[in-house]
């Protein structure tokens, strides 16, 4: 894919996909360590076995942190162009399915919105999701990022 400047270089329900990765125990045990969050259905093998979930889940934070920043690993300038300036907003959180040690999840995006902006300046909306290998969503959002436009004629003859 060619790399994209600005704002102006997407288009409203174009579909991009991310590369894929496995989930890992390491994974899961790195994420508790770094957050604290010890809750035995993402560490203790005996306590999940027990739970509706029948083995370990991974952090729904975990898989919204990986899947969600796996649409960077597309390529410099695929999911935000070079003129990218902040994330914006992260909405419509929902956790669909759970994610499990093993699994390998991707993410996939659909640009919904594009709103340009008076200064110089436009927002790119994405749907997102991020599934795994049985085509299952685990995680789904509406993402927002600021990007640069081009100048129009107009302003580039000030």
């Amino acid at each position: 894919m060619q790399e994209r400047e600005s704002f102006e270089d997407y288009t409203v329900g174009e579909r991009l996909v991310s590369p894929s990765r496995t989930i890992t125990e390491s994974d899961v045990v790195n994420f508790a360590m770094i957050t604290g969050d010890w809750h035995p259905i993402h560490v203790d093998k005996e306590y999940a076995a027990a739970s509706s979930f029948g083995q370990r889940i991974a952090h729904g934070m975990l898989t919204m942190s990986l899947g969600g920043s796996m649409c960077m690993w597309m390529g410099p300038n695929t999911f935000a162009p070079k003129s990218f300036i902040a994330f914006l907003a992260m909405d419509e959180i929902r956790m669909k399915n759970p994610t499990l040690i093993g699994d390998t999840i991707h993410w996939e995006g659909e640009v919904v919105g594009l709103e340009p902006k008076s200064n110089g300046r436009g927002i790119i909306t994405y749907a997102c999701e991020v599934k795994n290998q049985r085509d299952e969503v685990c995680a789904s959002y509406v993402q927002k990022i600021l990007v640069g436009r081009r100048a129009d004629e107009s302003e580039a003859a000030r």
